[in-house]
């Protein structure tokens, strides 16, 4: 065979006298592997339990096999497999506008004996030029991760003899919208999904942070500063703690909360412990949300009350509103992919006029909205998403206005919505958690080890256990319930222990 040959996988398994169902391929053979559209460009056998990220830090790892790999025109991935693997693989996505191979998250699967993969979708983070490149938004979109996926699984086949019994994918926030994508346009493709915080609307997304700049930056003793956000916080969480009958800090269901930001209004003059006039109608805008001024039909949701300020391993509203700029993915999404110009003003978005814009060019490729899960659902598909209600980034009633339209959809199929939709999807909203972790609320919950008992087992997941950590020590434990139920205190007990909580309607 020449150098540089490459053939196909049935002749790489011939190499070894054994057919393709019963052979397994030695980790430095995959690089012979003839793939449609790829390359494969690099094999390694990890035996020292570390791997060394392209950043220079060191990550755990059991002795695997690493196969690197480009699909056309620049879909770069990668696929671990693990010598003790347990017979699955878990894909994991990426975040906000990708650009890297998620290795933490890939490190993470392994260590649970899956084989894992995980894509850049097609751009590297140091580059923006893609931004105006429509092949590249369609591989960013949702071509990038199917294509991971097939190529993964066809690597996995060959590398253990055969492929994986269950495929599962987990992501958040962005990967949270790529795992929606994935039961929208290729439900064949996972036995099982987790889609946390999910940036499924993304182009409205990302047209609601923008508001949050107008309402901020575009009046002039509007800006909100980290003790603002603090303020906000204190005043939502004072009037609306005990709404739920436990007072811990955490509102349960913002939806509930009335709190109006001008209770916080200064009388006369300015100090700490008060709001400008300017400020508080700031404030409101952010909470009601981007909606069209001539109209008032909405837009996209605001963000809640009860995680205005830093909370542990969660910025608050400062994540996405620093004082003096909009959110930078903001302005890469709406300048560079809808309008790819580089000097873009932001002050000058309209949000009557230029939705609509940015719909005709983005929409269809980078939001995953269908409400149609029929075929996930007919293809075996389970799928679990969850999202927390202190979130700063990704407005989370915007979640559960998906579900509830995925809700709709199946009622009209005939039969009770909820009990449909439940059969293969539920939802789990989480109280006073950040954006994917983080907050004052328990954030800590095993979803993986839920979608595979539901997948494998048909165990569906009806009470979750949740809980926060700090120091290494768990200081809280609350279940958390598949929407409409909520945790529901039962009157006696520590407030702090799950066992005194059930799942249940809201009163």
């Amino acid at each position: 065979m020449k150098p540089g040959a490459r053939v196909s996988i049935a002749a790489v398994l011939a190499l070894f006298g054994a057919p393709h169902t019963l052979a397994a391929v030695d980790c430095e053979a995959l690089a012979l592997l003839a793939l449609p559209e790829t390359v494969i460009t690099e094999t390694e056998r990890v035996t020292s339990g570390r791997f060394e990220q392209p950043n220079g830090t060191e990550l755990a790892v059991p002795p695997m096999c690493r196969v690197a790999g480009i699909v056309s025109p620049a879909i770069r991935f990668e696929v671990w497999m693990p010598e003790e693997w347990n017979g699955r693989f878990q894909a994991v996505g990426g975040g906000g506008l990708a650009g890297v191979i998620s290795y933490g998250a890939m490190a993470g699967a392994l260590a649970d004996g899956f084989a894992s993969a995980s894509t850049d979708t097609g751009h590297q983070s140091s580059d923006s030029s893609w931004l105006a490149d429509s092949q590249r938004l369609v591989d960013y979109g949702y071509r990038a991760i199917h294509e991971m996926t097939v190529k993964a699984k066809a690597i996995i086949d060959a590398h253990y003899g055969q492929g994986p019994e269950y495929s599962y994918f987990n992501g958040c926030s962005t990967g949270g919208r790529q795992g929606l994508m994935e039961a929208q346009r290729y439900p064949g493709d996972y036995d099982g999904i987790v889609s946390g915080a999910p940036v499924n609307r993304f182009t409205h997304l990302h047209i609601g942070q923008l508001w949050t700049a107008h309402a901020t930056l575009k009046t002039p003793g509007a800006v909100l500063s980290r003790d603002d956000f603090a303020l906000l916080m204190e005043g939502s969480v004072a009037q609306c703690d005990m709404l739920d009958g436990v007072e811990d800090g955490i509102i349960r269901d913002p939806r509930m909360c009335t709190f109006d930001p001008g209770t916080l209004q200064c009388g006369s003059g300015r100090n700490g412990s008060c709001l400008t006039a300017p400020q508080v109608d700031a404030a409101r805008m952010i909470y009601e949300g981007a909606a069209n001024p001539r109209t008032g039909a909405p837009i996209y949701p605001g963000l809640e009350p009860g995680g205005e300020g830093a909370q542990r391993n969660n910025p608050g509203w400062s994540l996405i509103m620093n004082g003096e700029t909009p959110f930078f993915i903001d302005d890469a999404v709406i300048g560079g992919m809808a309008y790819e110009d580089p000097d873009w003003d932001w002050r000058a978005f309209d949000f009557d006029r230029d939705v609509e814009t940015v719909d005709a060019k983005l929409y269809g490729v980078l939001n995953a909205v269908d409400a149609d899960l029929r075929d996930f659902k007919n293809a075996g598909g389970k799928l679990i998403i969850y999202h927390g209600w202190n979130d700063p980034g990704v407005m989370p009633r915007h979640t559960v206005d998906y579900y509830e339209r995925v809700v709709a959809f199946m009622d009209r199929t005939g039969g009770d919505g909820y009990a449909n939709t439940a059969d293969f999807a539920r939802l789990f909203m989480q109280p006073g958690v950040g954006h994917c972790r983080g907050g004052v609320g328990p954030d800590q919950t095993d979803f993986m080890s839920a979608i595979t008992e539901w997948v494998e087992e048909g165990t569906a997941p009806d009470r979750l256990m949740a809980s926060a950590v700090a120091d290494g020590e768990v200081t809280m434990t609350r279940p958390i319930c598949p929407h409409p139920q909520v945790a529901v205190y039962q009157g006696s007990g520590d407030t702090a222990e799950a066992a005194n909580f059930e799942c249940a309607l809201p009163e």
